[in-house]
């Protein structure tokens, strides 16, 4: 069997396995609706917040979820075991991220139609486009950084806090579960350093286009992208697919 199939076997089958925990899948779903719902209860801009928190979605799909559980195979002794396999390690971690991407699409969509049918906010019919690639190179991004980051996570314990402590704190600084013109200005220089602001704001021009714009962010999209590839090589000099001994 060749690589792609390879590939394309991985996708099905981190996708059967995702579905085959309900209650996992669950709360997958569930989390960024409650934080729109918090959120746009505390603040009241739900043409903002939604697709905010579709950012914050795209983040929990494809780097928090990835880091996590990447970790969590590694230790346990699954990727050892899976490196031993006739599957190809690119064709393995290339499927993983495939499928997160799918997943963050489709979190996306349930945060966007939530928002249209319980806030009556406007889809963006017309930039969909924008809208789309940039899920996709948000995506992409997102699951190179959760990669790398498996890298500074010495077991799986350590893993929810450690990759949760570094996304959280940045995500209300970044235009996205407190908007900028909310917080000192300091804290936004912060923020301007780090993808999580880049990508909200992308989000923000693609579902909520100002008037005469396209919905394309090119310049907070390259920053997105640089993230990506620096994680990128990152991952490739210093994944393990080995427990820390």
């Amino acid at each position: 069997m060749n690589d792609v199939a390879q590939l394309f076997r991985q996708v099905r089958y981190n996708n059967k396995a995702f579905w085959r925990n309900p209650a996992s899948a669950f709360f997958t779903f569930a989390f960024p609706i409650m934080f729109l719902v918090i959120f746009n209860g505390i603040f009241g801009q739900s043409q903002f917040f939604v697709p905010a928190i579709a950012a914050f979605s795209i983040i929990t799909a494809c780097y928090t979820n990835i880091a996590i559980t990447v970790v969590f195979l590694r230790e346990q002794g699954v990727l050892k075991r899976v490196r031993g396999t006739p599957i190809s390690s690119v064709s393995y971690l290339v499927g993983r991220i495939i499928h997160s991407v799918l997943m963050a699409y489709l979190l996306v969509a349930i945060v966007s139609v939530f928002g249209a049918v319980f806030y009556k906010v406007d889809l963006p019919t017309h930039t969909m486009v924008p809208f789309l690639v940039t899920i996709a190179v948000a995506g992409a991004s997102f699951c190179s950084m959760g990669l790398a980051m498996t890298a500074l996570v010495p077991n799986e314990d350590a893993a929810p806090p450690i990759v949760n402590a570094l996304i959280i704190p940045l995500a209300f600084v970044s235009d996205i579960f407190v908007p900028t013109d909310q917080i000192p200005g300091w804290l936004e220089k912060v923020a301007d350093f780090f993808p999580l602001k880049h990508i909200a704001v992308a989000m923000g021009t693609a579902f909520n286009p100002p008037p005469g714009s396209s919905g394309w962010e090119p310049g907070h999209l390259l920053i997105v992208v640089i993230w990506g590839v620096a994680a990128l090589l990152l991952s490739i000099k210093f994944f393990r697919w080995e427990p820390r001994r």
